[in-house]
């Protein structure tokens, strides 16, 4: 099978490089080599390459800047994926997209189910969720994973801001009234390729929407204290996280209250589960 996978310069994508290398030819272009802002230059990549599967983790992520980048967050995050898809339906092949758990508004406290209703409450979330919706609308095999919280040991995320942080400083406010599920980016490619390995594309029923995440929950300064129980310090070196609310962090886009992530129809269908999350920062810190 000829893949091709986007985003090979972010943390999801590089992990995905390995992980889909045992289920064909992954042809895997970085940023300077496809601006997936430029349609013109995606459309004559898709056509040259050919694929019969397109994987597409990239995506714009910062969630305060695309507030007012709005064009940019659209054309990577809604209209990118839309031309891939329009793409694999001319070529037949199929497609996996990776979204994000900021498509929900939080506003309940039980994790959020694939049937629920997304409501964004910011440009990330709302053009994550165009996004999806483009792909459904070609009527192409696809799946879309939604995911949550994504760290890795490259790239921009809070597990490296957090041990840059305790690095440079000895006292830190980090929010605890906002919950998710903290995901390693090594296992969400790791089981997008065994989703994949189970051929779905060839089962109808089994294309659509699923949540993948780690398990169980916790709020951001859960989160960074088990960053800094995890992490050496020079020696003497003493950090202090302070609990507050969101309120006394005020950022341009506003965040789900609650966004962790019901996974069981995942299970349902591919008898994929994956790990508590403190279990795989374990993992990911351990040298893996």
């Amino acid at each position: 099978m000829k893949i091709l996978l986007t985003g090979v310069n972010g943390q999801v994508g590089w992990e995905l490089q390995r992980s889909l290398a045992t289920l064909g030819t992954v042809i895997a272009p970085r940023r300077d080599q496809l601006d997936l802002s430029d349609t013109h230059a995606l459309r004559e990549s898709i056509r040259t390459i050919r694929p019969q599967l397109i994987v597409n983790p990239a995506a714009y992520t910062a969630v305060d800047k695309a507030e007012s980048e709005l064009a940019l967050a659209r054309a990577i995050n809604t209209i990118a994926p839309a031309i891939m898809a329009e793409e694999a339906k001319t070529l037949g092949a199929a497609m996996l997209h990776f979204s994000t758990d900021y498509v929900f508004d939080g506003n309940q406290t039980q994790p959020w189910e694939e049937t629920d209703t997304p409501n964004p409450l910011g440009i990330y979330g709302a053009t994550k969720l165009e996004g999806e919706l483009a792909i459904q609308a070609m009527d192409i095999p696809h799946l879309i994973l939604r995911t949550s919280w994504v760290y890795g040991l490259r790239g921009g995320n809070f597990l490296l801001t957090m041990q840059r942080l305790f690095r440079e400083r000895e006292q830190l406010n980090i929010v605890n009234d906002q919950f998710g599920a903290p995901t390693w980016s090594r296992m969400i490619a790791e089981a997008s390729a065994q989703i994949l390995a189970q051929r779905p594309f060839t089962h109808p029923h089994l294309t659509g929407t699923y949540h993948l995440s780690n398990g169980g929950s916790t709020h951001w300064h859960a989160f960074a204290s088990a960053i800094l129980a995890r992490t050496p310090l020079p020696q003497g070196k003493q950090v202090t996280l302070t609990p507050i609310p969101a309120t006394s962090y005020p950022t341009p886009a506003q965040r789900p209250a609650n966004s962790v992530l019901n996974n069981d129809k995942l299970y349902e269908a591919f008898h994929i589960k994956l790990p508590n999350w403190e279990t795989a920062l374990d993992l990911c810190l351990g040298g893996n």
